[in-house]
């Protein structure tokens, strides 16, 4: 059991551009921080050095929208061909809304990876580009897993890493950081069948381990540090082979559907 843990924003990352050995350079700014990994460390990345390493930047000027792009467009009053990208990283549109105080509205979204997300997960900031969009990477799990396998052979040991993004939550003001890619990190830890301090069995107990990772490391990442990898270390976890898929409720549990 874990009674305390620490988190650590690695410094010395360098602008990160397409086809970069993300390993690498992530593993020399570990290095020269002196930072260097432990049996049992995490690492917590943000999707954006994921995304840039593997030219998820889509100019803005290539795409052309749709009549559907079109639609929504006028709806919500927004570029049509960042709705186009939208559309073509969603599985469906769930809700588009646009309040009156709001300049420009909103798409609700299943992206294709499964989980909801405003404007499926598309993103025109802290990029470094101008009239582009920033997607996610096609298999966060498998750019995960490549990360993994590349630091756990340069150090010799064995680490879990868990790719961010940021999301607003139903019925919460703000965002937090999520879990969508995981290396070796179990998505829950299943406390069913297991009692509480006073022998009370346990009967839907299951901590959102990779999430609670996540939401803890935007404690010490600015949006502005540069700063999209954070070190934690002390956390009691047991390896297994997870994906960002397994923090995904069932469709048939989903009583908001």
């Amino acid at each position: 059991m874990s009674l305390s843990v620490s988190l650590t924003a690695v410094p010395g990352i360098p602008d990160v551009q397409n086809g970069d050995d993300l390993a690498r350079i992530l593993g020399d700014a570990l290095v020269a921080a002196d930072l260097t990994p432990q049996a049992g460390d995490i690492l917590v990345i943000a999707q954006k050095v994921f995304s840039k390493a593997e030219g998820c930047i889509i100019p803005l000027s290539t795409v052309q929208p749709s009549l559907e792009a079109l639609k929504y467009a006028e709806k919500l009053n927004k570029d049509a061909r960042k709705v186009e990208v939208v559309l073509r990283e969603s599985s469906r549109v769930v809700r588009s809304f646009k309040r009156p105080d709001q300049n420009e509205g909103t798409m609700i979204c299943e992206h294709r990876l499964g989980f909801i997300s405003a404007n499926a997960a598309v993103d025109e900031s802290n990029f470094g580009e101008e009239d582009a969009a920033m997607v996610l990477p096609k298999d966060p799990d498998a750019s995960c897993t490549v990360l993994r396998a590349a630091l756990s052979a340069r150090f010799g040991i064995e680490i879990g890493v868990v790719m961010t993004d940021t999301f607003g939550r139903p019925w919460r003001l703000g965002q937090v950081n999520v879990a969508i890619g995981l290396s070796k990190v179990p998505a829950t830890i299943r406390e069913q069948g297991n009692v509480d301090a006073w022998g009370r069995p346990l009967a839907v107990t299951e901590p959102a381990l990779c999430d609670e990772i996540a939401a803890a490391s935007g404690l010490v990442v600015r949006k502005d540090g540069k700063t999209p990898a954070v070190l934690l270390r002390g956390l009691d976890w047991q390896p297994e082979n997870s994906s960002g898929a397994d923090i995904l409720r069932k469709k048939q549990e989903d009583m908001f559907r």
